[in-house]
């Protein structure tokens, strides 16, 4: 099959026309989880911002302490209060995350001591620094903890609410609408006449944009009529930063969405190397970018995840963009010929801990139950065998990553 195009080649070309989001928010840090990162974000304080007990236990000097031998305890520190000083030759009652008290550089965790009286014995030596927790030790004051272009996960959050953030500066969300086309589609649940199916393309993009942290919005469906497709890209183009398709976009027939988009921008329509998929455009109305995915429900969702995704990240503010993957062994045997494919697989351990990945019965474009049967899609290049026990890059379908 001649004159088709390489898939990593069209992503490439694709990441290179992105032109990154105008506009940043100013969010509390609660409202701050999978935004992305407009600015670095820098520590105002050390982290901890003073030396404490990372056990429970007994502050000490170090070189004061013999094991084996019983020592006064001459105070009793708690988390949050003051800290204090140590004498010399004694011991202090200390509590993990309590402050170190003056004099003291190490904790005797309480396990390796035993109460004689109102005396203590200390049975294993301790030295300097011990179970102790230094001013500085996770962050320093001044370090850049959250890169800019960062997509903020929860752990993320903590660490910059560590550093004294209430707020951080995220880029504005894109805004990616999803528009149908086809007399043949239906919204659920009015029932179905003859030819028609139902609408289910709709969902799954919106679900994906909306899991991705984009505004994902609903543009509704436009009849099969070339002045109604004309006037819903137009009001598209004037309310979102993308506008996605699936479905209807072609090189031959009359194609009301092909010419729409034509009228008002430009339009390339790519034969690409890749199954389930092959057929995809992308272009522009009056200055909005435009997606015309396949129409095959599999098809849909994996060149929206593979191909459409990184796009819209790097459009996003993203710096990480590609989809991760891992290695697993293949529990089944695949070819290829002349385009990439990508199997709805599942993953799973064996017994002696190994990644494998098993594949759907069937693999057909229109079969949307192995997508949702799935974890994984496992990438078969073009021209490659796979047998079983071969390794083979899996991209997992993290839906709440």
């Amino acid at each position: 099959m001649l004159g088709l195009t390489p898939v990593d080649d069209v992503i490439e070309t694709l990441i290179g026309m992105a032109k990154p989001i105008a506009g940043e928010d100013s969010v509390p840090i609660q409202d701050a989880l999978g935004r992305v990162l407009s600015s670095d974000v820098q520590a105002a304080v050390d982290v901890p911002s003073f030396t404490n007990s990372s056990m429970d236990g007994y502050a000490c000097c170090a070189e004061d302490i013999s094991a084996g031998s019983s020592y006064d305890v001459t105070g009793r520190i708690t988390a949050g209060s003051p800290a204090g000083r140590l004498s010399g030759g004694t011991l202090v009652r200390i509590f993990t995350g309590a402050p170190l008290p003056e004099g003291a550089d190490a904790v005797v965790i309480q396990e390796d001591t035993i109460q004689r009286g109102d005396r203590v014995v200390v049975e294993a030596q301790p030295r300097s620094g011990d179970n102790v927790r230094p001013c500085g030790q996770d962050i320093k004051a001044g370090r850049v903890i959250l890169n800019q272009g960062r997509r903020l996960r929860p752990e993320d959050l903590a660490l910059a609410a560590s550093v004294g953030c209430d707020r951080l500066s995220v880029y504005r969300r894109l805004r990616v609408g999803v528009l149908s086309t086809g007399d043949e589609l239906v919204d659920p649940p009015a029932p179905l006449s003859t030819g028609q199916i139902y609408n289910s393309n709709h969902y799954a993009l919106l679900g994906t944009l909306s899991n991705e942290g984009f505004e994902a919005r609903d543009l509704g469906r436009v009849e099969d009529d070339h002045e109604a497709t004309r006037d819903g890209l137009s009001a598209a183009a004037d309310e979102v930063d993308c506008i996605i398709t699936s479905g209807g976009v072609s090189v031959g027939e009359a194609d009301h969405v092909r010419d729409a988009v034509m009228e008002m921008g430009d339009i390339d329509i790519w034969r690409l190397a890749i199954k389930p998929g092959k057929p995809l455009a992308f272009g522009n109305v009056k200055g909005t970018a435009f997606f015309g995915l396949p129409g095959n429900p599999v098809s849909t969702f994996v060149t929206c995840r593979m191909i459409a995704l990184p796009y819209l990240r790097r459009c996003q503010g993203q710096r990480d963009i590609m989809p991760r993957w891992l290695w697993a062994t293949a529990d089944f045997s695949w070819q290829t010929q002349t385009r990439r494919e990508y199997l709805r697989v599942r993953l799973f351990h064996d017994d002696i801990g190994n990644l494998r990945a098993e594949a759907f019965v069937e693999q057909g474009s229109g079969v949307m139950s192995s997508v949702s049967w799935a974890d994984a899609l496992a990438m078969v290049d073009v021209g490659e065998t796979v047998e079983v026990g071969h390794k083979i890059k899996v991209y997992p379908l993290l839906w709440a990553s």
